[in-house]
């Protein structure tokens, strides 16, 4: 299912890359502007298997991307601003984006970061502070590692034993496709407990991927100094807060915020949803985010911001940069608006 909604993207991007037509849209269904979605940010591995090549692009297709879009006119405004010029009662003439960088990698710094300061490009990153204290798990990571170092799955799952080849290439990327989704409609535990047995069968320490992987306290202190930096709270665990009882998931919203304000000594004004699809975060858990105190939070629904997203400040959409769109006629599509406006005739904005 999920590799046919991806062929049906690409379809359409093709299309509207061809065509045009996303151009001549663009005026009426851009909006004010976008905030954009990274993960990794680092030179490309040669590795045939790597089904979370979508969270990462490479450091020049980033500082293609900024050149880009600063030659076509947008502001580079931080988060705070961008909520500022959406507020304003009539639209600047130039369009904006916001740029966000979920879960606090390493090569947010090490790659991302000089391209942003040679185009004094603001920047947002959101971190889970479980992953700062080389603690937490990047389940995702770890499926794709033992996956890799295995050649069979056979592993309960979701209640049911799973069972695939997982010998080549192609094996191994349907295996993931199979169990990733299978895991995803079960329980926060289920997964978390099936990814730490894969790890287990395929001689992997899951913690190893936060240490390996993620800024620690010290990196996010230098960090937060920084005169484009903006530090937002991503949860304590990365846990999809709607799979939590409302007490657990308070308390995820809530502790992050508080564990770096006091690690970092900062203000913690925003907030993203872990994996921030409609089954991960909801009506419920944007009003918690209002009611500790943010003053906005981040989805992964697909979309520009429109002047109604000024009163739905908690479920903000995003687009991903995504890599396997490493393509700036594909950005040029997707910042034009015209995908959301069809897929969202309606183009209301999530209610907080």
């Amino acid at each position: 299912m999920f590799k046919l909604r991806e062929k049906i993207i690409d379809a359409r991007m093709d299309l509207f890359c061809a065509s045009g037509a996303h151009r001549l849209a663009a005026p009426f269904t851009r909006g004010r502007g976008a905030i954009l979605t990274f993960h990794h940010v680092r030179p490309a591995a040669a590795r045939g298997f790597s089904p979370n090549r979508r969270l990462e692009i490479e450091p020049e297709f980033l500082d293609a991307l900024l050149g880009h879009l600063r030659r076509c006119g947008y502001r580079f405004l931080s988060l705070d601003e961008a909520l500022e010029s959406l507020a304003e009662p009539a639209p600047a003439k130039a369009p904006f984006v916001a740029l966000t960088f979920d879960d606090g990698y390493r090569d947010l710094v090490e790659f991302a970061l000089p391209v942003l300061e040679r185009h004094r490009a603001p920047f947002i990153a959101y971190v889970t502070t479980d992953y700062a204290e080389g603690a937490g798990r990047l389940w995702w990571t770890e499926l794709e590692a033992s996956i890799a170092r295995l050649d069979r799955i056979e592993i309960d799952a979701g209640g049911e034993f799973f069972t695939a080849k997982a010998a080549s290439v192609s094996e191994k990327a349907q295996a993931f496709d199979r169990l990733y989704w299978r895991l995803r409609a079960g329980s926060e535990a289920e997964l978390l407990r099936v990814a730490a047995a894969l790890c287990a069968q395929a001689g992997i320490e899951p913690s190893s991927f936060a240490k390996r992987l993620c800024l620690d306290w010290g990196d996010l202190a230098s960090l937060a100094q920084h005169e484009l930096a903006t530090i937002g709270a991503h949860s304590v665990s990365y846990a999809r807060l709607a799979k939590l009882d409302s007490e657990a998931a308070r308390a995820e919203i809530a502790e992050s915020r508080a564990r770096i304000a006091l690690k970092l000594e900062i203000d913690v004004r925003h907030f993203c949803y872990p994996v921030g699809d409609p089954t991960s975060a909801g009506p419920r858990e944007f009003a918690l985010a209002c009611d500790l105190g943010f003053t906005s939070g981040v989805t992964t629904t697909p979309g520009v911001l429109l002047p109604e997203h000024l009163g739905a400040p908690f479920s903000l959409p995003r687009i991903s940069v995504n890599g396997r769109h490493q393509k700036i006629a594909a950005m040029d599509v997707l910042l034009s608006g015209a995908p959301f406006a069809l897929m969202n005739p309606g183009r209301g904005a999530r209610a907080a």
